[in-house]
């Protein structure tokens, strides 16, 4: 047998991100495997993957409380009944690499972190480190963090998204990984006509979430009196809007095409994150030769040169971020970035080179695990 049974692992499949991104690329691999995972909501995700045939647990509560029964999740992905195949593709952050394999199975698992929520990153809720909860909390993660240790001990081999990621996966699992950059849509064809944009204007990008510091943002705009508009919604919304002056703009939810018609048009983006994994967003808006103030830290280091696409703030504080905007917007103005060259930049993050490189270690780690499991002969090909 030549071409093995292949099943891919993704963690849940509530909602359309960077994530999904990665996983319609990897379905593209692999177009006849079938995809389990931990929670199912296909309300929320465009038909490419909803047509192809998904295998989630049937309990409708544990969907309905993912947060509050977190603690449940390893023995979902241990419970998934993978026997059938030969390869396994996993993806995710905390559980689907936890998968339970035979040594005949080939396991890789692409990891976009490891869990923030364990190793003290800032996460999109901040309910877990409310002091009341902390009692309660604090004993659960310490198990899962030894859970988490022992499941990411499974693949046979891991593949992160990016340098900052392959650093944490050797922090806290003591494990090699190999780099294979997530995939960007840099060469995006649909309609970007300016429409009804108001211009000059500032750009961000993202969930509107505690963690990712666009309160801070919002704040240094209203003393700037400049023009930001805000795309995105998120549980921060409400509360984002009200501290906002009429200079700031929110868009609510946005489809793909009206994303990169705000990316087209905009004057930069500004990414005030902290510790990014990897950082899609940065590098949509560089593809549309924008550049890119973000903090310094994380993944945008990797994807953002400074003084060719982009300039860092270091502090996250209301005084720093605000002359940290007036030196970008003051570069800006003086032709400090060439859109030629920043649209250069992305084309190592292009789509095709991650399904080429993906493609490209998955069949070379499956024809040595098939030789040495006696699965083909050694002068067979590999998966395609």
């Amino acid at each position: 047998m030549e071409n093995p049974k292949v099943a891919i692992v993704h963690e849940y499949l509530t909602q359309y991100g960077g994530g999904e991104k990665t996983l319609e690329e990897i379905m593209d691999i692999f177009p006849g495997a079938p995809i389990y995972t931990g929670i199912y909501n296909p309300a929320r995700l465009p038909e490419k993957i909803t047509k192809r045939i998904i295998i989630a647990p049937k309990n409708s509560f544990l969907g309905a409380f993912p947060k509050i029964l977190t603690f449940l999740m390893p023995l979902v992905f241990e419970n998934m009944d993978l026997r059938e195949y030969d390869l396994i593709i996993s993806d995710g952050t905390a559980w689907s690499k936890g998968v339970l394999t035979r040594p005949d199975q080939l396991h890789i698992s692409y990891i976009h972190t490891p869990p923030r929520f364990l190793y003290g990153y800032s996460v999109e809720s901040a309910k877990r480190s409310k002091w009341y909860l902390k009692p309660f909390v604090a004993p659960i993660d310490h198990l899962l963090r030894v859970w988490d240790y022992h499941a990411a001990q499974r693949p046979d081999y891991l593949l992160v998204n990016s340098a900052e990621v392959q650093k944490r996966v050797q922090k806290y699992y003591g494990r090699e990984s190999q780099i294979i950059y997530p995939p960007v849509d840099v060469y995006f064809q649909g309609n970007t006509d300016k429409n009804n944009l108001t211009s000059p204007y500032y750009l961000a990008v993202g969930r509107l979430s505690a963690y990712k510091n666009f309160d801070l943002l919002i704040q240094a705009f209203n003393l700037l009196e400049m023009p930001l508009i805000m795309v995105g919604t998120g549980i921060e919304e409400s509360r984002l809007k009200k501290l906002a002056k009429s200079n700031i703009t929110f868009t609510g939810q946005v489809s793909e095409v009206e994303k990169h018609k705000y990316l087209e048009n905009c004057i930069a983006l500004i990414n005030p994150v902290v510790d990014e994994d990897f950082g899609i967003v940065p590098v949509e808006a560089m593809a549309h030769g924008k550049p890119v103030l973000a903090h310094r830290s994380g993944g945008t280091l990797e994807t953002v040169k400074e003084g060719v696409s982009g300039m860092f703030f270091e502090n996250v504080n209301l005084d720093h971020l605000v002359q940290k905007i007036k030196e970008f917007d003051e570069e800006i103005r003086r032709g400090t970035y060439n859109s030629g060259e920043i649209r250069r930049l992305t084309l190592r993050y292009d789509k095709d080179k991650f399904r080429q490189e993906f493609e490209l270690f998955v069949n070379e780690k499956w024809r040595d695990h098939a030789i040495k499991f006696h699965v083909i002969e050694s002068t067979h090909g590999g998966t395609t």
